[in-house]
């Protein structure tokens, strides 16, 4: 049972991979028609508007679509769901803003390889949680920074504002990863997805209309990025990370996801081809060799040596 239980939690997870992958493009879209802010809202407003009829039916029908060792949404202390909801929503909306912004600078491809980056981070930031970590994380984190500078640093010695600030997104997805260990197994999935929609939604549409300039033609425009990031990117995907990641590894979860590296820049390639896209996604040899070693440090840093270890 428990095997299969992680092979579903990792169809879960890979799934999830998928759809984020593919969400760069229509992030990248998105931005033709709004600016992050507007857009960032508008897509968790909307994830957590296609979560909540299912919120309330399973409060009232604790079955449906129940998954293994899920606590009923009436069962959940109201204060632990609240908390989660903020601290969840808060990360998640600070992480998301960060990178929309940082794909209005930069390729979506260079985009999903430096936001993976969290697969390197999560170990680290778990030491000040008291959770240790094999020597093998800092050699992964020592490839993941070359490859990072063959990705990133042009022939100026110069890295683009992009780059940066889908770095700091990289920290702040690590840390909302950390927040979705520490929650999901004492709180149901679908409720804190739905929740931490609604704050990420709120709170960047505020800020949207203090900064920016929000206007019916900007959502008619950019309608289809909306949809996608909003019922796909949002509703189906980070439901599917919470519960693939409950009683799972929050490292191996954050490997898997990290796939959504490789389908970004696969994905924006044939976008900007196909003229979905008008900035150029293409990578030099230089830069492509640095997206290998960072996916090649993200998978190695996940291999079990400590249990290969024991073994012997």
């Amino acid at each position: 049972m428990t095997k299969l239980y992680n092979l579903r939690g990792s169809a879960y997870l890979s799934l999830t991979a998928i759809i984020w992958g593919v969400a760069f493009v229509f992030q990248s879209m998105g931005n033709e028609h709004m600016e992050p802010l507007t857009f960032t809202s508008s897509r968790y407003i909307l994830g957590g508007l296609v979560l909540l009829p299912i919120v309330i039916i399973k409060y009232f029908n604790p079955r449906f679509l129940a998954d293994r060792d899920e606590i009923p949404v009436s069962k959940v202390p109201k204060k632990y769901a609240v908390l989660s909801g903020l601290l969840c929503g808060a990360a998640l909306g600070a992480a998301s803003v960060f990178q929309q912004y940082g794909v209005k600078y930069t390729t979506v491809g260079k985009a999903g390889f430096i936001t993976t980056l969290y697969i390197i981070l999560t170990p680290i930031l778990g030491l000040f949680l008291g959770k240790k970590c094999h020597f093998t994380v800092w050699i992964g984190a020592a490839a993941a920074i070359i490859g990072l500078y063959l990705l990133c640093i042009t022939d100026g010695l110069t890295v683009s504002p992009g780059d940066l600030l889908v770095l700091v997104c990289a920290l702040l997805f690590t840390i909302h990863i950390m927040l979705i260990d520490r929650f999901a197994p004492k709180t149901n999935g679908v409720m804190l997805s739905c929740m931490q929609f609604f704050v990420s939604g709120i709170s960047c549409g505020i800020l949207a209309f203090i900064f920016e300039s929000p206007t019916v033609e900007q959502f008619q425009s950019g309608l289809i990025p909306i949809l996608y990031v909003g019922i796909m990117s949002s509703g189906v995907a980070y439901t599917l990370q919470i519960l693939g990641q409950r009683n799972f590894n929050p490292t191996i979860a954050a490997m898997i996801m990290s796939l959504e590296s490789v389908v970004s820049a696969v994905t924006g390639y044939f976008a900007y081809e196909l003229g979905f896209l008008s900035q150029d996604q293409s990578l030099t040899a230089t830069q492509i060799l640095g997206c290998v070693i960072m996916f090649a440090a993200v998978i190695f840093v996940q291999l079990p040596f400590d249990k290969l270890k024991r073994r012997r």
